[in-house]
């Protein structure tokens, strides 16, 4: 098979979808590898390292596209990406489709088989090709939220991690998945005042003893969110519907209970977002305001640390690229029923039903 892997387009998006030692063993499987030329700059990787390794470096993105017979990507195509989707491609890549109701028209149009990276799923429910950055989106909510409660950032001025004779910050995080543990383990570190609130009563009871008493958890109602909204100083949307929308926890009228200059870091904010007056920002211009209370809704907060994550992440997505590339992806599927829950759109007919909820779309099951 021959694998593209074009340079990101998206705004301030620097990580790169296969690191060398990915194309090694690609190559090493008999594929081929097409790099963009200076896909992995972003991301600290020279042409050199590829070609080392054994890539192809290619100087338009166009070649790659059309040459390829799977795109491995990071981010979901863009419109300026759209003519070079075709009935015979492979998009392997985050989606994200819920909100994105353009680029699903588009790979269905152009009947491309699509597969989020966010919607292969363990029998467990769990989703691997998440995780890790997640793991780095819950720990940078906590490091960028920190930054922007200073008081030359628009912040209230509170630090978190407080003083000896001073109350630190309060953090409210809601979710207890991947994204809100690990920012309930930074913002302990700090030395903050956590509190997660979220409707799994196991997983809470889990946090709960993992971290014996230190972190405060609460079950997800109305009532709750508010009673935390009157109290936080940051507040972390981690709440997650594999392929769904992110449910409105947080209203605009909800605002009204927050302290002025305090902060909403909207991790959810890739599937919708969790708040109501979320908007997408970059990360050259992250934070607005809505009713005095700051908002930070960067889409692809992990670009902000592509070495780290970029390594992150082809550590979990290579498994399945190899998978399909030396099976082919109908028998890699029929082997791996979480590489098929993952495929989101084949032939011109939308195959995830939360995606088809969100869009109001008919879908069939692949």
């Amino acid at each position: 098979m021959i694998i593209g892997v074009p340079r990101e387009i998206k705004t301030e998006e620097y990580r790169v979808a296969v690191v060398p030692a990915g194309v090694r063993s690609l190559t090493s499987n008999g594929h081929g590898v097409l790099i963009e030329q200076g896909a992995g700059l972003g991301s600290g990787i020279s042409d050199g390292e590829y070609q080392a390794a054994g890539a192809e470096i290619v100087a338009k993105a166009e070649e790659v596209w059309q040459r390829a017979q799977m795109i491995i990507k990071v981010k979901e195509p863009l419109p300026p990406e759209y003519p070079f989707l075709r009935q015979d491609l492979i998009i392997y890549t985050y989606l994200h489709l819920a909100p994105e109701p353009e680029l699903t028209e588009q790979l269905l149009a152009r009947q491309v088989t699509a597969i989020g990276y966010e919607t292969v799923q363990l029998a467990d429910g769990s989703l691997p090709l998440l995780v890790p950055m997640s793991q780095v989106a819950g720990r940078m909510a906590v490091q960028v939220g920190a930054h922007f409660l200073e008081r030359p950032a628009g912040g209230s001025g509170v630090l978190l991690a407080g003083l000896p004779g001073v109350k630190p910050g309060h953090v409210t995080i809601l979710g207890s998945g991947t994204v809100a543990s690990n920012a309930a383990l930074m913002a302990m570190g700090l030395g903050a005042r956590t509190t997660i609130v979220a409707r799994n009563m196991a997983r809470l009871d889990e946090l709960a003893t993992i971290h014996h008493g230190r972190l405060t958890t609460l079950v997800s109602n109305q009532a709750n969110i508010e009673r935390e909204l009157s109290k936080a100083d940051l507040v972390i949307g981690g709440v997650l519907v594999p392929g769904g929308s992110a449910p409105k926890l947080i209203s605009r009228a909800m605002l009204g209970l927050m302290k002025k200059g305090s902060l909403i870091v909207d991790v959810a904010i890739d599937q919708g977002g969790c708040c109501e007056t979320s908007q997408p920002t970059y990360h050259s211009d992250p934070v607005y305001q809505v009713a005095g209370i700051n908002h930070y809704c960067v889409a692809n907060m992990p670009g902000a640390v592509p070495r780290t994550a970029t390594f992150g992440l082809t550590n979990v997505t290579l498994p399945y690229a190899l998978a399909i590339a030396n099976q082919g992806l109908a028998t890699a599927a029929e082997k791996d029923p979480a590489l098929a829950r993952g495929i989101n759109s084949q032939g011109g007919r939308l195959t995830n039903e939360q995606v088809a909820r969100a869009q109001n779309r008919p879908w069939q099951p692949y």
